[in-house]
C-alpha cells in the first residue's frame, strides 16, 4: 500500500475509528431472503483488526445509512463503542461522537467509500477508503487500501494506524509467543497500550 509521510503523521493522532458499512465492512452486496430478510457477510480479519484497535485504546464507531439486524448483531459482537443506523446525513452523528468522546477532528479516522461519506471524510484528520471506492471518496482520502470493501481493507488500514502509533509489533510479539491455550487466553486478555 502506498502512503505519504503526511498519512503516517496523521495516523499517530488517531483516537477513534469510524466505519461505514456497505462497501467498507462488506463488499456492498445485499442478499435478500424469501421473507425479505437481508444478509451481509463480514470479513473475519477486519473483525480482528477492530478488536485489536479497541484493545490498544482506539475507540470505534459505525455510522451507516441503512438499518440491519445483522449489522446490529455484528456491532455488539465486536463491542463497537458507538453505533448509528439510518443516517443518510452522517455529520450530526459525527458531531455527537466528537462531543461525547471529547475529540478533535484530527483525532478521528473515517473509512468510507461513497458519496454519503464525503462530508465526514472531509472533516476528519485521517480519511481513508477501500480500493473499489468511488473516485470522489478516493480524492478526499489520505490513504487508500489495496483491498476492496469486505475483503480486508479495514484490517489493512487499522494495521497502518497501529504501526504508525508503534503498537503493532507488540501485537505480533504476543501472538508469536503462544504455546498453549492458557497463553492464547492471556494474549487476548493482556494486549494493551
Amino acid at each position: 500500500m502506498q502512503y505519504t509521510q503526511e498519512a503516517l503523521a496523521r495516523a499517530k493522532n488517531v483516537k477513534m475509528l469510524i466505519l461505514d458499512v456497505d462497501g467498507v465492512l462488506t463488499d456492498g452486496s445485499i442478499a435478500v431472503g424469501d421473507n425479505g430478510e437481508l444478509f451481509k457477510t463480514f470479513n473475519v480479519r477486519d473483525g480482528l483488526g477492530i478488536t485489536l484497535a479497541q484493545k490498544l485504546g482506539i475507540k470505534t464507531a459505525i455510522i451507516t445509512g441503512r438499518e440491519s439486524k445483522m449489522l446490529a448483531y455484528r456491532a455488539r459482537e465486536l463491542k463497537i463503542n458507538a453505533f448509528y443506523q439510518n443516517k443518510k446525513n452522517k455529520v450530526p452523528a459525527y458531531k455527537e461522537l466528537l462531543a461525547e468522546y471529547q475529540l478533535k477532528d484530527e483525532e478521528v479516522a473515517y473509512i468510507g467509500d461513497d458519496l454519503f461519506d464525503l462530508a465526514v471524510m472531509k472533516k476528519v484528520g485521517f480519511p481513508a477508503t477501500v480500493a473499489d471506492a468511488t473516485e470522489e471518496a478516493k480524492s478526499v482520502s489520505i490513504l487508500i487500501s489495496d483491498f476492496a470493501g469486505g475483503k480486508g481493507a479495514v484490517r489493512q488500514i487499522i494495521e497502518f494506524i497501529l504501526k504508525a502509533q508503534e503498537k503493532w509489533q507488540a501485537v505480533i510479539d504476543s501472538y508469536l509467543n503462544i504455546e498453549d491455550e492458557t497463553d492464547a487466553k492471556e494474549v487476548e486478555k493482556n494486549i494493551s497500550q
